[in-house]
């Protein structure tokens, strides 16, 4: 008899909403902290003497890419 495999269906999709979901923030993140970095002249989080401020004004976006019904 061959062994057969069991897909539990919800988890599946669960795993597979999820990998989408950090996919495109990653995708859409990327350019927005290269712009930011460039706009500013600093990294997040760069400190050195001429600049002791963080970079401010920008946060990680969280899509939602589903409609809640």
């Amino acid at each position: 008899m061959l062994g057969l495999i069991k897909v539990d269906q919800n988890e599946l999709k669960n795993h597979l909403d999820e990998m989408v979901k950090a996919t495109v923030e990653e995708t859409l993140n990327g350019p927005l902290d290269a712009e930011a970095d460039r706009l500013t002249g600093a990294e997040k989080y760069e400190r050195t003497d001429g600049r002791r401020g963080y970079r401010s004004g920008y946060y990680k976006r969280k899509p939602h890419p589903k409609t809640v019904t």
